[in-house]
């Protein structure tokens, strides 16, 4: 009998966890995590959008003869400070990597929450990698809304997991769509606009998202990459051309503060020194040091060439591609699906890293230096003024807790934490 209960109490306990992972969570905060991930003050509103940019080139038929245009949609994810005493949590559906498998997350927005009044807060815009889409960074645009941000993350149309066509599109079309977006946002009547400032504006990117935040932020792509057989057809490309009066107009200066996280481009040659030296903007980049997608040495090679501006880079030690940026892998994602080659799962996860550290760990940095660059918050710096290996780091701190003149271990992160990561800076000049 107590074996046949105990086997009950097992069959209950695997049912009840099975269902706590399959909320497909996006707002975890694990106990390790380091100071700064943690949600902050304001309850979260969530509302969907959708914008039309007018006059668009239609790159799925584009031809070297025949240069279409057509008015692009773009629906987006708004999150933003909610009225206190809005009850937190809410849901999103969505679908997988395969375009086709519907999903629902769970996160802290409620959704057309009335906005709280009283004060405005700077604008962060987010890009997703292709394919994605709105909801692949979903946990910094909860996280960060709740400290005071209204952030906007975009479905990039030709890029998301339902509507994936022509990498030429992506190409093109991804710093256009982030300038655009923060156009729409600033142009916002009604309680919405009322609190969004955009000229305090933040980038965030991954991936392909990351190569549009960086082309924004003033790094002009080579000529040879407007000539590419496999990219943007008819030489549109050159439109982000480094020097040509386009790209010039494209940065914008209400962007203050860039994050760009796993960028593509420098490993196929859409940047050279010229191009880099563009960047004026402070940057901080994230990347796993086995990155075999964009490639890790060639996103070095980005973050040691934008020499006029301070930059960072964050790396995450034996991470690949999805370091940092993806949310957890719903648990949809886990099983094979036919129209894929692979298991849905792996477009999210990590074989090293487990998603929910790097998404707090990443959440930590992104408050760090967007409350710096664009709150102006000072108290922030020393959260990025780092000892390059967090392993090399010291402990040296009292039974209180306060730290000795030896201490040494990364500012915010509890011993032992920090493992596996470094943090680089290089000042503008450099």
């Amino acid at each position: 009998m107590r074996e046949q209960i105990a086997a009950i109490g097992l069959a209950a306990g695997l049912a009840a966890g099975t269902a706590a992972v399959a909320e497909n969570r996006i707002d975890r905060i694990r106990p390790d995590a380091p100071e700064l991930a943690a949600f902050g003050p304001h309850p979260i509103g969530v509302q969907t959008l959708t914008f039309t940019h007018p006059g668009q080139h239609d790159i799925l038929n584009t031809t070297a003869d025949s240069q279409p245009i057509y008015d692009r949609p773009l629906t987006v994810e708004v999150w933003y400070p909610a009225a206190p005493g809005t009850e937190p949590g809410g849901s999103y559906r969505t679908v997988l990597r395969d375009g086709a498998t519907e999903v629902t997350l769970q996160g802290r927005a409620a959704r057309a929450a009335e906005p709280a009044t009283g004060a405005r807060y700077p604008l962060v815009v987010i890009s997703h990698g292709y394919p994605g889409n709105r909801f692949l960074l979903s946990h910094l645009g909860e996280n960060l809304a709740s400290k005071g941000y209204v952030t906007v993350s975009i479905d990039h149309t030709d890029s998301t997991y339902s509507d994936q066509a022509a990498f030429g599109s992506t190409l093109l079309n991804r710093p256009i769509d982030q300038r655009f977006v923060i156009d729409q946002m600033a142009a916002l009547d009604g309680p919405l606009g009322a609190i969004t400032d955009v000229s305090q504006t933040g980038v965030i990117g991954y991936s392909m998202g990351g190569y549009g935040a960086l082309i924004f932020a003033g790094a002009g792509v080579t000529q040879a990459s407007t000539e590419y057989s496999w990219g943007t057809p008819a030489g549109l490309l050159s439109r982000h051309l480094a020097g040509s009066d386009s790209h010039k107009a494209l940065v914008d200066e209400r962007v203050k503060a860039v994050i760009s996280i796993g960028p593509w481009g420098m490993n196929t040659g859409f940047w050279d020194a010229t191009g880099l030296a563009g960047v004026e903007k402070p940057v901080m980049m994230m990347a796993g040091s086995a990155d075999d997608v964009s490639k890790y040495p060639a996103m070095r090679q980005i973050f040691e060439g934008m020499v006029n501006t301070d930059r960072h880079l964050l790396t995450f030690e034996a991470a690949n591609h999805n370091a940092a940026a993806p949310m957890p892998a719903p648990i949809e994602s886990w099983q094979p699906v036919e129209t894929l080659d692979f298991v849905p799962f792996e477009h999210y996860a990590d074989a090293v890293w487990d998603t929910n550290r790097m998404n707090n760990i990443a959440q930590h940095f992104a408050t760090a230096f967007m409350d710096l660059h664009l709150k102006g918050a000072e108290d922030k710096a020393a959260y990025l003024e780092l000892i390059p290996r967090a392993a090399d780091g010291v402990v040296d701190t009292d039974d209180a807790g306060k730290e000795g003149p030896g201490h040494t271990y990364w500012k915010g992160f509890a011993p032992r934490t920090a493992q596996g990561l470094t943090f680089e800076t290089l000042p503008k000049g450099e």
